[in-house]
């Protein structure tokens, strides 16, 4: 029966130009080098090993004469050697020389550096033989009373793991971080120990948000997120739940974190369909839009927003909220202004066609007074479309578009004076009424255009 691959959790680059190292030199290296020899020769049996060479003969050897080392380097190092070093033998029994690891482990666990602490207890996440863990279960606990943040949160993270994987280790675990949690003053300490009791005990964890609720505005956009995480599940299996905490996703809104008002707002949707709930998540996703710099960001919520309307009573919410749609036509990417034309186009009504079609002319104008770009050119060309989709959409307002389009027959884009033709001829056979101020407007452009011609010759 072939033997399972040990899964890789650490990559590490070494070039490929290199030479193989050879193991006796390696021996030597590690036994009567100086520091700096035993780093390096460290270095080369990690590249080894996670080539895949076993080097059973090197183990006791790194135990005696490195393992003791102070050297923030090396334990650096030897961090990455015992989680990549095979701690069984073949039949899957624990090496008794790791008996003799564990001890180093505990040392650390207790080293007045802070760093190699927290460092030694995140190690301790990726260990899978509850018989190198069992003993240094007290060190972890003492680490939660460390006076170094860093090492609390590790600690956390530690116990954690510990408990998911090997619950029989530290069964009161969920009380212990419960303990921890109320009196902690950390964020990211508190962020750790709440995600436990998201996973662990969410009874726990529910009682400790609803004993500060007040409070969630003030935390930390890291604890913030994990507490919209457990509103959502929480709401989910238990709808009644929901009139509990939807104020605090409410209040979650206004958070000063941009990730934070994004999943506060996804949340509100799905668990409230009431119109303001809708109005003030569509509200969020707009200011985010419009505040956001990166354009990657501003399509993904872009998106989310324009999911919304795929709901009947959702979409006559958006309707009222057109005008600031068409705020977002202030980001110069092209792709952002697509589909937020498209996107104000579907949703507009006979109530705010008007105020929007003053916005797109607005949008035009400043197109004329910018420098000539390929992408102000197609946002032209996307404004005049939009302004005949008006135009035969809501036919009451073709009357105060229809000069605004004429002005792009002599436009310098080929394509968008050959939209306004078409237009034109459109305009002329459905707007009957139109067709004496269609054909004004055009012998009007014409002379100016003839004009300007022969002003054009005259100087040359």
């Amino acid at each position: 029966m072939a033997v399972a691959e040990q899964p890789c959790y650490t990559l590490i680059n070494f070039p490929s130009d290199s030479d193989t190292p050879n193991e006796m030199q390696l021996r030597a290296d590690l036994e009567k080098g100086d520091t700096k020899t035993k780093i390096e020769a460290l270095k080369k049996t990690i590249q080894m090993i996670a080539n895949g060479e076993r080097l059973p003969n090197l183990l006791m050897i790194i135990i005696r004469f490195v393992l003791p080392l102070q050297d923030h380097t090396i334990k650096k190092l030897l961090l990455i050697f015992w989680e990549i070093v095979p701690k069984t033998s073949p039949d899957g029994k624990l090496l008794q020389e790791m008996i003799l690891v564990c001890d180093a482990y505990r040392k650390d666990l207790q080293h007045p550096n802070e760093f190699l602490r927290g460092s030694t207890l995140r190690f301790l996440c990726k260990l899978k033989e509850p018989e190198l863990l069992e003993p240094l279960m007290p060190a972890i606990r003492t680490c939660l009373e460390h006076r170094h943040s860093y090492v609390r949160r590790n600690a956390v993270l530690a116990i954690f793991t510990i408990y998911r994987n090997f619950e029989f280790l530290i069964p009161d675990a969920p009380e212990l971080v419960a303990n921890f949690l109320e009196g902690e003053q950390d964020m990211s300490c508190k962020r750790n120990a709440f995600l436990m009791l998201l996973h662990a005990d969410q009874e726990r964890a529910l009682a400790y948000l609803a004993s500060c609720l007040d409070q969630v505005t003030s935390f930390g956009d890291i604890l913030q997120l994990v507490i919209v995480e457990l509103i959502y599940k929480v709401c989910h299996a238990n709808p009644s739940e929901r009139s509990r905490f939807i104020r605090c996703i409410y209040n979650l809104l206004n958070s000063n974190s941009p990730a934070v008002r994004y999943e506060a707002a996804g949340t509100l949707v799905t668990l409230s369909t009431a119109p303001t709930a809708i109005k003030a998540a569509a509200s969020c996703y707009i200011d985010l839009i419009v505040k956001e710099s990166d354009n990657n960001v501003k399509l993904i919520v872009l998106d989310r927003l324009i999911s919304l309307k795929e709901h009947p009573a959702q979409e006559r919410v958006l309707q009222d909220l057109v005008m600031d749609i068409l705020r977002v036509l202030a980001s110069p990417d092209l792709e952002v202004r697509k589909k937020t034309l498209n996107l104000a186009m579907e949703l507009v009504s006979s109530r705010n066609i008007e105020e929007m079609v003053l916005v797109l002319k607005k949008e035009v104008a400043k197109t004329h007074n910018v420098g000539e770009h390929e992408d102000t050119g197609k946002y032209r060309q996307l404004l005049v479309r939009t302004l005949h989709t008006c135009c035969i959409k809501f036919p009451d307002v073709a009357a105060t578009v229809i000069p605004v389009l004429m002005e792009f027959l002599s436009d310098t884009n080929e394509v968008a004076a050959s939209d306004v033709l078409v237009f034109v001829r459109e305009a002329i056979q459905k707007f009957e009424a139109l067709r004496s101020l269609i054909l004004e407007v055009n012998r009007c452009y014409i002379k100016t255009f003839v004009e300007r011609y022969f002003r054009f010759r005259k100087r040359f």
